[in-house]
């Protein structure tokens, strides 16, 4: 039988941890000496690779000594948590990662109270030891005092500590040592991650984690195998989580080797495997013997906080910069998401329109970016909170926010903060001359937020964010002050006109870029919209003048991300994304409609 160990890679964002599971691959031997690595190898997927971010959970396996260690990089991230939740139920052990100068931030405790819930026992490993500012005492400190926090038991509380520097490849016991190599945290994962439970001898039960597509086998569920074993050919019956069974065969079986993928033709309990034959495989779903299926539990994840309405794009320049326009389109490329990212839900609205439901921002974002590159155009409206209503109370969600920001920054962060309706709860000074302040703020406080929280600490605060739980309403939350700039015609922008527009406040256009009438060309420097024409050419005369004319100095315009978009966006508009272009817009493009609607606005007050 093989000797197994399964862990899971958690930690707050950028700590480290696809960098150290580089490292691991490296010291192990899995690459032959010939083969080319890139930094961060297991980041993939594009938008990973440009925001240094992981985004989705991947595994791969390591040969160490006579031991097959599974290893799953999870995301640091709070937005992708649903994908951390599951992956946890999967694995035998965890190596908590927390970064030697931030020590534990917002999503280390997220994702260390799911490990806690589950029984695991955290293998920690306090990264980054070489930064100028780190202090490795207060870090074990702190990530001893959450454990507590977390009423986690005495056999947790007793975890091994090691200190590492995962980019120079090296980790060890005590920080007198000398820094050499890895082998101390291979030890010790051989030494403290349990052997995983169940007998190859049982029934065979496996249950699905991860989902991945292949043009030739169709479906792949990435599956740990929790007893019995699992044979190529072989029969089996596969449990919903709704309880319906269909019975089919395995027509491939895939291992992991490092990053390759390997045909097998059997594993057994403990081990985690890919495997191919079930048409309308799920994450959740449980792969049993065909003579007596015994289901396992389906998996919990926690349900969305946000939603996003996703449309089709009505504008005047709709069709002619995207491939996919059509609200079919868009539904079925959803709907794809939908079967693989369970931490998300998709609504139709009836109105060539679907109601997106995520974690946050950051993850309804990359779907929306994901599409954008796939050739797709469509409109996003203002994210919204999702309300729960209990007993005749409502509801909303509540997170858990960490700034940290130079000494002369704070007063401006604690006065925006609370005008967003947070709460503070702790102010901590911190060894690099920064402050860490800890707030509790309604999600719908941050929508927005990070944009203005960069602008005003001159782009050195630092702000992480987890989800808490359900709160009662507290009522209206200030959001954007400054108006939006509106383009009241069509056409071409002209230099000229934007040259004497940019008194009135930021512009997000450059010259003979396309512009349509209601769209929106840049921020206000006042409150309240203002209607403004980027067409005016100069008005030309057949007089001769005595001095040249001015120069036309254009300030460079703001950069319209999609996520800035998203963020900086009021109810009344929308955000246009096309393959080439992400453009802002009123959602009424009629300038009558849109002063009328205002009126009853003003008046309903």
């Amino acid at each position: 039988m093989q000797k197994i160990k399964n862990i899971a890679v958690i930690a707050h964002v950028d700590h480290g941890k696809t960098t150290l599971v580089d490292e691991l691959l490296q010291q192990s031997g899995t690459f032959s000496e010939h083969q080319e690595v890139q930094e961060r190898v297991m980041d993939s997927n594009d938008i990973e690779k440009e925001r240094g971010i992981t985004i989705l959970s991947k595994n791969t396996a390591i040969a160490y000594l006579d031991h097959k260690i599974n290893i799953i990089d999870t995301p640091g991230h709070a937005d992708f948590g649903g994908e951390v939740e599951r992956v946890l139920k999967m694995v035998d052990g965890v190596l908590l990662l927390v970064d030697a100068q931030e020590g534990v931030m917002p999503q280390t405790k997220f994702v260390l109270k799911k490990a806690i819930e589950l029984g695991l026992i955290p293998v920690v490993v306090i990264n980054k030891i070489d930064k100028d500012a780190a202090d490795p005492d207060r870090v074990m400190d702190e990530v001893f005092d959450l454990l507590v926090a977390l009423d986690a038991n005495e056999d947790q509380l007793d975890f091994p500590v090691l200190y590492a520097a995962a980019r120079d490849g090296y980790a060890k016991w005590e920080m007198e040592d000398e820094n050499k190599d890895m082998i101390p945290l291979f030890d010790a994962i051989l030494k403290y991650v349990p052997y995983p439970e169940g007998s190859a001898d049982n029934n065979t039960q496996a249950q699905v984690f991860t989902l991945d597509n292949d043009n030739f086998v169709g479906r792949i569920g990435i599956t740990r195998i929790f007893n019995g074993r699992v044979k190529k050919g072989d029969e089996y019956i596969l449990v919903k989580a709704c309880g319906e069974k269909t019975k089919s065969r395995i027509s491939k079986l895939i291992g992991f080797k490092g990053l390759e993928r390997i045909d097998i033709a059997e594993a057994e309990a403990g081990d985690i495997v890919a495997i191919a034959g079930f048409s309308d495989i799920d994450v959740g779903d449980s792969i049993c013997d065909a003579s007596n299926p015994v289901a396992l539990d389906p998996m919990h994840v926690e349900e969305p906080t946000l939603s996003v309405i996703f449309s089709v794009n009505d504008g005047p320049l709709a069709g002619t910069e995207g491939k996919h326009v059509t609200s079919n389109k868009i539904h079925d490329r959803l709907a794809k998401e939908m079967e693989t990212n369970i931490a998300m839900r998709m609504e139709p609205l009836g109105d060539a329109s679907f109601k997106v439901s995520g974690r946050g921002e950051l993850q309804i974002g990359i779907l929306a970016e994901n599409m954008r590159r796939e050739g797709f155009e469509f409109l996003l409206a203002r994210p919204e909170v999702v309300l729960r209503e209990e007993e005749g109370v409502r509801l909303e969600p509540f997170e858990h926010l960490v700034v940290d920001v130079p000494t002369d920054f704070q007063g401006v962060a604690i006065e925006k903060l609370g005008k967003r309706k947070a709460e503070m709860t702790s102010l901590i000074p911190m060894p690099d001359g920064t402050v860490r302040i800890e707030f509790e703020i309604p999600a719908r406080g941050l929508i927005g937020f990070r944009n203005e929280f960069l602008t005003d600490t001159k782009g050195e605060g630092i702000m992480n964010h987890s989800y808490l739980d359900y709160r009662p309403y507290t009522g209206v939350v200030e959001s954007r002050t400054p108006g939006a700039l509106v383009s009241m015609d069509s056409g071409e922008a002209v230099a000229f006109s934007i040259f004497n527009l940019q008194a009135r406040g930021t512009m997000f256009i450059t010259p003979q870029e396309k512009v349509y009438s209601g769209m929106v060309i840049g921020e206000s420097a006042r409150p309240g919209d203002l209607d403004v024409n980027p067409l005016k050419g100069k008005a030309l005369t057949n007089m001769r003048t005595s001095g040249a004319d001015d120069a036309i100095k254009l300030v460079p315009p703001r950069d319209v991300t999609l996520e800035s978009a998203m963020e900086w966006i009021e109810d009344d508009e929308l955000v246009e994304i096309t393959p080439i272009s992400v453009r802002i817009r009123k959602r009424s493009l009629d300038p009558t409609i849109r002063k009328r609607a205002a009126r009853d606005k003003k008046n309903a007050k």
